[in-house]
Formats: C-alpha cells, sequence, structure tokens
C-alpha cells in the first residue's frame, strides 16, 4: 500500500482541482475517503486471509465499494452538491486502490470484488509498498517509501494543483 500520507495528497488534489467552492467538509471527507479502505487490514486480527474478499485490498479497494461509499457520504453530506461530492469522494475513495496496484508489493488490488475475487497490479510499480504498522515506517524502509511518494505521488500532485491554480487565475 502507499502511505496514508500520499492517499491524502491524492485525495486533497482531487477535491481541490474539481471543487470550485473548496468546501471544507467535502476536503475532509474525502482524504477519509481516500485513507479509509485501509481499515481492512482489521482483517489480518480477525484471521480472514489476505486474499479472501475481505481481506487486505479486497472489498474496500474495489470499484463497487466506492460508488457505495461515496453515494452514501454524497446523499448525507451533499446536500446541493450531491453530484460534485459523489465525484470528488468516488474518485477519492478509488484512488486508494490504484495507488495501491502502482506499488511495488502485496498481492494485488480486488478491483472487481464481489463480482471477481482476481488481483490486479498494474504494469507501473514503482511506489514503494508501505509497511503496516506505526514502528516499521519509522525505518529505512519508511523514509524509501516517503522517497518514492514523494517523487511518484507529491510532484505530480502539485503539478497539477498549479495548472489548476494557474487556470483559475487566466479564467478570472
Amino acid at each position: 500500500m502507499a502511505s496514508i500520507f500520499g492517499h491524502g495528497l491524492v485525495a486533497y488534489t482531487a477535491s481541490k482541482i474539481i471543487d470550485s467552492k473548496s468546501n471544507k467538509l467535502l476536503l475532509f471527507l474525502a482524504i477519509g475517503s481516500a485513507i479509509l479502505p485501509d481499515l481492512d487490514v482489521l482483517a489480518f486480527k480477525l484471521g480472514i486471509s489476505y486474499l479472501h474478499p475481505f481481506g487486505h485490498r479486497g472489498f474496500t479497494h474495489s470499484i463497487l465499494f466506492a460508488v457505495l461509499w461515496s453515494g452514501l457520504l454524497a446523499f448525507i453530506f451533499g446536500k446541493s452538491r450531491k453530484l460534485i461530492f459523489a465525484i470528488v469522494l468516488f474518485l477519492s475513495t478509488l484512488s486508494h486502490g490504484i495507488l495501491d496496484a502502482m506499488t511495488s508489493g502485496g498481492e494485488g488490488v480486488g478491483f472487481f470484488i464481489p463480482f471477481d475475487n482476481s488481483r490486479y497490479f498494474f504494469p507501473f510499480r514503482e511506489i514503494k509498498v508501505s509497511p503496516i504498522g506505526i514502528e516499521k515506517f519509522f525505518s529505512e524502509w519508511g523514509i524509501n517509501v516517503i522517497l518514492s511518494e514523494l517523487k511518484y505521488i507529491a510532484i505530480p500532485c502539485f503539478i497539477i494543483l498549479m495548472i489548476g491554480f494557474i487556470c483559475k487565475k487566466i479564467s478570472k
């Protein structure tokens, strides 16, 4: 998996680019939604295997989960902006699985669970897989994760945000 920092940054970027009103609630929900799929690591403690549909990188990383979760939050919190909320939250939630499918480790991502239990990676797998657990994150492994996320997530997000900022200034 990518780290919570990488997942949160992608959600921040999606929210800022798509939501012209910069709604703080939507931003908070987007970042939380981008991190949420990794709650499935609790499956290990419950004795659920990695490759089980409810194991790590399983259902909570699927497209269906992103649709259901974003729809629920948009319905509850979206008020008159349900479509914008749904789009931002869907992309933020789905981005978690997309980033994980670009990492150097794990067993792949179950994008199509519950319809297909296969796990997938993308051909591009340069993002270093993040360790599970805080203590392992503060190590050489964790530093390598941060450096790869800086290169493959933070810099592209920064460029996208700057292009968006420039486009807003030009259009005014």
